[in-house]
């Protein structure tokens, strides 16, 4: 009867309530949503792109303000009082949501004004402005969360946690940057590797999330954690050393090759990308043998 009780008591909790619209944190949530949606409109009026980055940009600020608007509808309706009883820690997930969503957006602003602004570029420069305002707002709610409010995480918000959405958003810089590899086997073997850990990492996150879920698991996913990061490191060690030699041996930067970008600074990008997630990857696994910084030692 204890149960039912909790499960009755919890349910009554959840109730239509505006007022989360009017707190500081519903500000940012409505000023999330709207510069989102406007730079996305701004971009998309400005006329398509068969590039990625530009793809990945549009593809951020449309995800982003999908994001925020359902956390916002669940919290006005006190839904989060009950998926927080049963499957997840809501304030773990919505701080890490915030910090996953201020990574995509600010390399977004970057990544936009790098391609697309320049100082006789009006237009682009409207579009950037209302990126980096878009960025700023995301990077508000979690300087309030964090520092603020004090929240205390238990896995997406804190090390073990973000390390891994940052391997999947670095993971997601290189695909994006990914170019002039095909006629070359080496090079095709280490987009393999790039690719390999890619879709096990937001099985791991959201396992780790939903906490039921982890429990009802046959295996250790700690161990399971472990033996993917050594995996990890390997691949990522293969690739920091094929990629750089097979790629740009014969193959020097062009002297017409402008400060901002052109292939082969693209081509660098994947290069310096998987020396930061190898980095990534090998820290993750040091913290994890030691057990150190919030990570289960196995």
């Amino acid at each position: 009867m204890g149960i039912i009780d909790d499960v009755k008591d919890t349910l009554s909790k959840a109730a239509f309530s505006p007022s989360t619209l009017l707190s500081g944190r519903g500000g940012l949530h409505m000023a999330q949503i709207i510069l989102s949606l406007l730079t996305f409109l701004l971009a998309a009026f400005r006329g398509g792109s068969t590039h990625t980055y530009w793809n990945y940009a549009m593809f951020t600020w449309a995800f982003c303000p999908i994001m925020t608007l359902i956390i916002t509808v669940i919290e006005m309706f006190k839904l989060d009082v009950i998926l927080n009883m049963f499957c997840m820690d809501w304030s773990d997930f919505t701080t890490g949501m915030a910090m996953s969503s201020t990574l995509m957006t600010v390399s977004v602003a970057i990544t936009y004004a790098n391609f697309y602004a320049c100082l006789k570029c009006l237009y682009g420069l409207i579009v950037s402005a209302c990126a980096f305002l878009c960025a700023f707002v995301y990077t508000l709610e979690v300087v309030k969360d964090k520092f603020l409010d004090k929240k205390k995480g238990t896995y997406l918000a804190i090390l073990p946690g973000f390390l891994k959405v940052m391997e999947a958003f670095v993971s997601c810089i290189i695909f994006i940057s990914l170019t002039g590899y095909r006629d070359s086997p080496a090079l095709i073997m280490c987009v393999i590797a790039y690719v390999i850990p890619f879709p096990i990492l937001p099985v791991i996150i959201a396992t780790n999330i939903l906490k039921k879920l982890k429990k009802c698991l046959p295996f250790n996913l700690d161990r399971f954690v472990f033996i993917f990061l050594v995996i990890s490191v390997l691949l990522y060690i293969f690739a920091a050393i094929v990629w750089p030699i097979f790629m740009f041996r014969k193959n020097p930067r062009p002297s017409d090759c402008p400060p901002s970008f052109c292939v082969w600074a693209i081509q660098f990008m994947v290069a310096f990308m998987t020396y930061v997630n190898l980095i990534l990857f090998t820290l993750d696994l040091i913290f994890t043998l030691l057990g150190i910084c919030g990570f289960h030692r196995t």
